[in-house]
């Protein structure tokens, strides 16, 4: 599925697709799919993997500056703006940045982080959010074995992503996979067993590892 474009409305901010969703004006033209895509993929990447090679200097909280943010993305691409950064912030749908604090001429600079995903070390403090009973993870049918031995993993990344539904965690999967393996996890048990499982973004949720024992495959062997 393409990327939308976004747009922005005077009255109520940057907006994805035609018209925006409070007033249903069109707005007037921000950022091309395209480039949408390209601009979020690199802050995505930044924020969560290469600070230091963007010329980033993340807290132990995973936040940077605004600014350093827009500047590095114009240093890469040379047409990204504030405009740019803030309309992809503002409308990703996974709610992949988080921004803290105001922006302009006279108020403190804001900052900005990755809602989840690190591979550099960062520490995300606990969320309120209420936590499913069950949850699920989508994974290649080579990674099975091991799963069913040792749980799931971070790997290279800080800690385990799971979706709040099957279909999430199916096209989560199918980045590794075209058939991939979905297992539905006992979200409730792990919660009562006393491991922590906290809402990232719009739709993930994190722990730190998720022990065989609260698995359960969902897929069919037909399916994959």
């Amino acid at each position: 599925m393409a990327t939308e474009t976004i747009r922005t409305c005077d009255e109520h901010g940057p907006f994805s697709g035609d018209r925006c969703p409070v007033c249903e004006e069109p707005g007037t033209h921000l950022l091309s799919g395209e480039r949408r895509r390209q601009l979020s993929k690199y802050m995505s990447g930044a924020l969560r993997h290469f600070p230091e090679d963007a010329g980033l200097d993340l807290d132990e909280r995973g936040w940077t500056d605004d600014d350093d943010l827009v500047a590095a993305a114009d240093e890469k691409y040379g047409w990204a703006t504030e405009a740019h950064v803030d309309g992809v912030v503002a409308t990703d749908p996974k709610g992949r940045f988080e921004r803290t604090g105001t922006t302009g001429d006279d108020t403190e600079s804001g900052r900005v982080r990755a809602a989840y995903g690190h591979s550099v070390d960062v520490t995300l403090e606990p969320t309120e959010s209420p936590v499913p009973d069950e949850l699920f993870h989508g994974t290649a049918p080579t990674h099975v074995g091991s799963i069913r031995e040792e749980g799931l993993r971070p790997m290279s990344r800080q800690q385990v992503h799971l979706s709040a539904d099957r279909e999430t965690a199916a096209s989560v999967g199918r980045r590794h996979s075209d058939n991939p393996v979905v297992f539905a996890v006992d979200a409730a048990a792990m919660l009562a067993d006393g491991h922590r499982i906290a809402k990232r973004g719009t739709q993930t949720y994190t722990t730190d590892r998720v022990p065989s024992e609260f698995l359960e495959r969902v897929t069919d062997e037909s399916e994959t």
